[in-house]
C-alpha cells in the first residue's frame, strides 16, 4: 500500500489547511459535541429533499418492497460510513496522517493526487444534482401553488420557468457570501421548518388514507428495482460529512453506536412519510407528494414552508462545490463570478429535468452510489488488504462490484425513466 504524505508529496499534493468539500452546514464549533450535538449534526447532514419523492418511488417499487429496499441500504449506508471512519482511524494510527479531515483527505491519502479527484468529481456531480432538486421541487410547487390560469407563457416561459428564473438574483446574492458562518442561522431555521412540514404531511396522509382507502401493491416487480434502489440511496446520502462529524464528536469511541442510532431513526422516519404517502394516495401519488393535497390552507402552507426550507438550504448545499471549483480554478481564493456561473448551471439543468422523484433515482444511481459505497470500499480495502481475511476482502470488493454494476443499471434506468414520454 503507497500512502501519500504531507511530508512525501510536493507542496501542489498536500493536505491543504483551508476548508473542503465536506466543511459541516453549521460553522465548525470550537468546543468538542455531545452525544446529543452529534446525533443532531448526522441528522441534519443526512435528512433532504430525497424524502419527498419516497411515496412516489413506493407507488412504483410497491410498498413492502419499497420499505425492504429502504431499509436495507440505511444499513449498508451505515456499514459504508463506518469503513470510512475504520480507514481513517487505521491510517492515523500507524502512519500519522493527523490532517485527513475529510473524504478528500482520505482519497488523497490512499491514492494520491487521483483519489482526491476521483472524490472531488463525485462530491460536486453529488451536491449540484441536490441543488437542482431542490430548484426542481421549489419551481414546481410555486407553479401548483399559484395555479395561474392566464396564457401558457409569460414573456415566452412557462410558470415553472418563470418562477426559477424569479429565484435566480436571489440566490446569486446568498451563493455569494463568503462564509458558511452567517448561513448558519438559516440552516437551522430551515431545518425546523422542514421537520414540522413533515410532520404535518404524515398527520394529512393518515388522516387521507382513513377516508379513501385506495387500491395499494405491495411488489411492484424487479423492473422498477433499479430505479427504487437510486431514489433509496439519494435519501440516505450524507456520506462525505461523516468524517468531520467524528472528529468533532466528544466520545469517539461511541461514534458508531450514535450513528447507527440515528440511521435507524431516519429509516424509520423516511419509511413512515413514504408508506403513508403512498397509502394516502395510491396510484394517483405525484412526484412530489406535497403537489397532492389540494390547494387548501394548511397544504399551501406545507408547501411553502417547504420551498423556504430548501431554497435556504441551497446555497449551504452549494458551499462544497464553491470549495472545489475554487481550490482547483483559482488557488483557493473566493471567486465570486465562478461562483455565479456554477449557480447558472444548476438553474440551467433544473429546466431541462422535468420529473422530480426521476432527478433524485438519477443522482443516487450514479454518483451517490460511487460515494457511498464504491469508494469507502475500494479505500478500506487497499488500506486493509495485509490484514482481511478471504472473507473479509470478498466483502469489500462484493461492494465494489455491486455498486460499479448497480450504478451503471440504475443510472441507465433513471434517464429511460426520464427521457420516456409522459402519459
Amino acid at each position: 500500500m503507497v500512502v501519500y504524505d504531507k511530508e512525501a508529496s510536493s507542496s501542489s499534493q498536500t493536505l491543504p489547511p483551508f476548508p473542503r468539500e465536506d466543511t459541516p452546514l453549521l460553522a465548525r464549533p470550537r468546543k468538542l459535541s455531545s452525544q446529543g450535538k452529534t446525533f443532531a449534526n448526522v441528522f441534519i447532514a443526512i435528512v433532504g429533499s430525497g424524502v419527498l419523492g419516497l411515496p412516489y418511488t413506493f407507488k412504483k417499487t410497491g410498498w413492502v418492497f419499497g420499505s425492504l429496499m429502504l431499509f436495507s441500504v440505511a444499513f449498508f449506508t451505515y456499514y459504508c460510513m463506518m469503513l470510512l471512519i475504520h480507514t481513517r482511524r487505521k491510517l492515523d494510527s500507524v502512519h500519522g496522517l493527523s490532517k485527513i479531515a475529510s473524504f478528500g483527505d482520505l482519497g488523497f491519502a490512499v491514492c494520491g493526487p487521483i483519489g482526491r479527484l476521483s472524490v472531488d468529481i463525485m462530491i460536486v456531480l453529488a451536491q449540484a444534482g441536490f441543488c437542482v432538486s431542490y430548484l426542481i421541487f421549489i419551481s414546481n410547487t410555486l407553479a401548483f401553488v399559484i395555479n395561474y390560469s392566464g396564457p401558457d407563457r409569460i414573456l415566452g416561459l412557462a410558470p415553472k420557468s418563470l418562477y426559477l428564473w424569479a429565484c435566480f438574483p436571489f440566490q446569486l446574492g446568498l451563493n455569494s457570501i463568503p462564509t458558511l458562518t452567517h448561513l448558519a442561522p438559516l440552516s437551522i431555521f430551515a431545518d425546523v421548518v422542514d421537520l414540522g412540514a413533515m410532520g404535518v404531511v404524515m398527520v394529512e396522509d393518515v388522516m387521507i388514507f382513513l377516508q379513501n382507502r385506495p387500491a395499494l401493491q405491495a411488489f411492484g416487480g424487479f423492473s422498477v428495482f433499479f430505479y427504487g434502489l437510486g431514489v433509496a440511496v439519494y435519501a440516505f446520502e450524507g456520506i462525505g460529512m461523516i468524517l468531520p462529524l467524528e472528529s468533532e464528536a466528544k466520545d469517539k469511541d461511541k461514534f458508531g453506536k450514535i450513528l447507527a442510532l440515528c440511521m435507524a431513526f431516519i429509516a424509520l422516519l423516511y419509511g413512515s412519510f413514504g408508506v403513508l404517502g403512498y397509502f394516502a394516495f395510491g396510484e394517483e401519488t405525484k412526484d412530489i407528494i406535497t403537489t397532492n393535497f389540494g390547494q387548501g390552507l394548511v397544504s399551501t402552507l406545507v408547501q411553502m414552508g417547504l420551498c423556504i426550507n430548501l431554497f435556504f438550504t441551497l446555497p449551504l448545499m452549494m458551499n462544497p462545490v464553491f470549495e472545489v471549483v475554487e481550490r482547483r480554478f483559482n488557488d483557493s481564493r473566493y471567486c465570486l463570478w465562478l461562483r455565479w456561473v456554477m449557480v447558472f448551471v444548476v438553474s440551467l439543468v433544473a429546466l431541462l429535468v422535468p420529473n422530480f422523484a426521476d432527478f433524485l433515482s438519477l443522482v443516487g444511481s450514479s454518483v451517490c452510489v460511487a460515494l457511498g459505497f464504491v469508494l469507502p470500499a475500494l479505500f478500506h480495502l487497499m488500506v486493509f488488504k495485509e490484514e482481511l481475511s478471504w472473507h473479509g476482502m470478498l466483502l469489500d470488493g462484493t461492494f465494489v462490484v455491486l455498486g460499479v454494476v448497480i450504478g451503471v443499471s440504475g443510472t441507465w434506468s433513471s434517464i429511460a425513466a426520464i427521457l420516456a414520454p409522459t402519459a
